[in-house]
């Protein structure tokens, strides 16, 4: 509700359905604006707008960088129903009374909207905004915000296809060779929705004489562009860890899972900003960088049919050639979905940004030509209860 002043009691916007949580496109918005005065006032006109904007907005140095894209543009004059109006179109409002003005208009079909977002440096909010043009005084004005979700499918055949590689690294001490660390990873599918369970199937070596870490997490990307600029941080979400791996030995998961947790699906079709996702698994190397390889996720709306097409997916995936599959190790995915017993605790979204997901001292997740305006807080890792599906071998 919206008190106003003397004249104006209330002036407040209303949806029809209050509990609908969001939008999607091709929706219709409608509501109503409620209107109350303690004395009599004449209204020259009730106009409602509706409004979506995606902003990107941060300082480089001195300079201001700001872009702007328009979503949703809807411009409408209320009339109010069974209320004698004067030839110019305005009408008199009495106290006593609660005046409703009713208003309502379609969003755009789908592939013309972006999902709504709130983050570090951007934004995509849509509003319907309310406006009471009165004689010879200024306008007022009030807004009320709507979630959008534009609907991304994973259930497409490039996103339930497998993914996965190869990564290995030689290590050092003090420029003497030390024997390397390998890793080779594969998940089934490349699309999820939140809730559902990543199965990751990796095989690590240990050549060197120290002890090392297996890990894997769910990193968030926002990317924000204005003014041929470019800025991006990211964002642990989810984490789960193995056993350490002593020098000569290997350690082998099979369907080892990361939960994904509760999060807004990919942003990947606006000029100005994007969150992409990606599952991280890496090797944490005493006095070393990580070894580490990337591998794409897409977060989608509704829910995935992964589960029933995993078999489907994993076999037509077994005559192909990959990366991963011609490599030093071939991996062996699990006859029958894993257990579901080892589920990391959810992160929110809204974690600051992190320098090193293990505290440590080389900002190897940060790409150092951004400068960011505070140094962030440090960490620790969210570790998932470990259920002995993964198992240690040693080198052949």
């Amino acid at each position: 509700m919206v008190a106003v002043g003397k004249k104006v009691k209330t002036f407040e916007i209303e949806f029809s359905d209050p509990s609908k949580s969001f939008y999607i496109s091709g929706d219709k918005v409608a509501g109503r604006i409620v209107v109350e005065v303690s004395e009599v006032t004449r209204v020259s006109a009730v106009r409602v707008v509706g409004m979506g904007t995606a902003k990107v907005e941060y300082l480089k140095g001195k300079e201001r960088c700001r872009e702007e894209i328009p979503y949703l543009s809807y411009e409408e004059v209320l009339r109010l129903d069974d209320q004698p109006s004067d030839k110019d179109g305005s009408v008199i409002l009495r106290p006593g009374n609660k005046y409703e003005y009713t208003f309502g208009f379609e969003l755009p079909q789908q592939g013309q909207l972006v999902s709504s977002y709130t983050g570090k440096f951007g934004s995509v909010h849509y509003f319907v905004k309310a406006l009471l043009d009165r004689p010879s005084q200024p306008a007022l004005e009030c807004r009320k915000l709507f979630e959008v979700e534009e609907p991304l499918d994973v259930n497409t055949p490039d996103l339930m296809s497998p993914s996965g590689g190869m990564r290995e690294k030689k290590v050092t001490c003090m420029f003497i060779p030390d024997g390397q660390v390998s890793l080779n990873a594969k998940i089934d599918r490349k699309g999820f929705c939140e809730g559902e369970e990543i199965c990751i199937d990796a095989r690590f070596e240990n050549t060197c004489s120290r002890i090392v870490i297996p890990k894997a997490a769910i990193i968030a990307k926002h990317t924000y562009q204005a003014k041929g600029r470019t800025k991006v941080f990211q964002q642990k979400l989810s984490s789960v860890r193995g056993n350490h791996i002593i020098s000569g030995m290997c350690d082998a998961w099979q369907g080892k899972t990361i939960r994904v947790p509760k999060i807004k699906p990919s942003i990947l079709g606006c000029k100005i900003l994007r969150m992409e996702y990606f599952l991280l698994i890496y090797v944490s190397i005493p006095g070393s960088e990580k070894l580490v390889l990337e591998l794409p996720l897409v977060i989608g709306s509704g829910s995935s049919s992964g589960f029933s097409s995993r078999t489907n997916s994993m076999s037509s995936q077994d005559g192909g050639s990959s990366t991963a599959s011609n490599s030093w190790v071939s991996l062996r995915m699990p006859s029958a979905p894993p257990s579901y017993c080892e589920l990391p605790r959810d992160c929110r979204l809204d974690t600051p940004l992190l320098d090193d997901y293990d505290g440590g001292d080389s900002p190897i997740f940060m790409n150092s030509h951004f400068q960011f305006p505070s140094s962030p807080p440090v960490y620790g890792e969210v570790e998932g209860e470990y259920n002995g599906n993964s198992r240690m071998l040693p080198v052949c």
